[in-house]
């Protein structure tokens, strides 16, 4: 398949629009009208219904491989270019919200006392920092999930990428004081399923992974929270409009809510590091004072 008809295909299901996605795109509309024809006729098949715009099964198959096809498309134009580049004293270090804590600061100011480095932080959803380092908009990675104990999390298929441990902690669960449960000293999964929780993927562990652990289904949300901010989301709970699960650390240390450890299933907080399989200079160091390798 050509990457650009792909790329317009995504753009218009994405966009649910013709016109917004030749803006987007910088294309003419006749032009992504025609793209999409020439997929269509490459698979042999309808892939967009045109009024109103939204897939046809054979769309939403093709939207299930096209992100990632096109994500690796432009991680092996980046590795590539990682060949080619110049020493660096600049690090960029892309992080979820919940692995950025006070052990990753301590690492970056002692980076940053070993010598010259203009360090940029970057907090970002968990897909967003993936994409981030294999596209080479960051040199190193820092995300996070839920796992057993010594598990590596579930990642997607990252290529030519280092993956590292950094660290596991207790998982937690946040009430809002009044709560029952608030004065528990520790709590099982399963019996919060039915309870009212907040969908916020990007910041504490997302709904659909904590159905995957429970093997059932429930742990459905009463509200969403987009974005990055911890202490947002823990306004809402505060508020009671439902849980959310965090690293106890994290959750322990937010205002006007309780964290509860999670007792069951056995599962760990896990933080992982990812950059690419030549990183420059100053994303070694700072991946060895991170993970307690030698940084050098």
């Amino acid at each position: 398949m050509d990457p650009h008809l792909l790329r317009t295909f995504v753009a218009v299901l994405d966009h649910r629009s013709f016109s917004t996605a030749a803006s987007a795109l910088g294309y003419t509309q006749s032009a992504v009208s025609q793209h999409i024809a020439a997929l269509e006729a490459d698979l042999g098949t309808r892939l967009v219904e045109r009024r109103p715009v939204a897939p046809t099964p054979a769309g939403a198959r093709l939207m299930d491989h096209a992100p990632a096809l096109l994500l690796r498309l432009d991680a092996a134009r980046a590795d590539i270019a990682r060949l080619h580049r110049a020493p660096d004293t600049r690090l960029t270090l892309a992080c979820a919200p919940a692995a950025l804590g006070p052990a990753v600061a301590r690492a970056l100011a002692r980076l940053r006392t070993a010598g010259p480095v203009d360090v940029e932080v970057r907090v970002l959803g968990r897909e967003s920092v993936i994409e981030e380092v294999l596209t080479a908009g960051a040199d190193l990675g820092l995300v996070d999930g839920v796992a057993a104990p010594s598990d590596p999390l579930p990642l997607p298929d990252l290529g030519p990428t280092v993956t590292l441990a950094v660290a596991e902690e207790p998982l937690a669960v946040l009430f809002h004081d009044g709560h029952p449960l608030a004065r528990r000293r520790s709590v099982r999964l399963a019996d919060l399923a039915q309870a009212q929780w907040i969908d916020a993927p990007d910041t504490a562990v997302p709904l659909d992974r904590l159905r995957a652990v429970c093997n059932g289904d429930g742990f459905h949300p009463r509200i969403r929270h987009l974005g990055t901010d911890p202490h947002g989301l823990a306004a809402l709970a505060a508020a009671g409009h439902g849980l959310a699960a965090l690293p106890l650390s994290l959750a322990a240390a937010l205002p006007g809510v309780t964290a509860v450890p999670v007792r069951a299933p056995r599962l760990v907080h896990r933080t992982e590091l990812l950059h690419p399989a030549d990183p420059t200079a100053p994303a070694r160091r700072l991946a060895g004072l991170l993970t307690g390798r030698n940084p050098n």
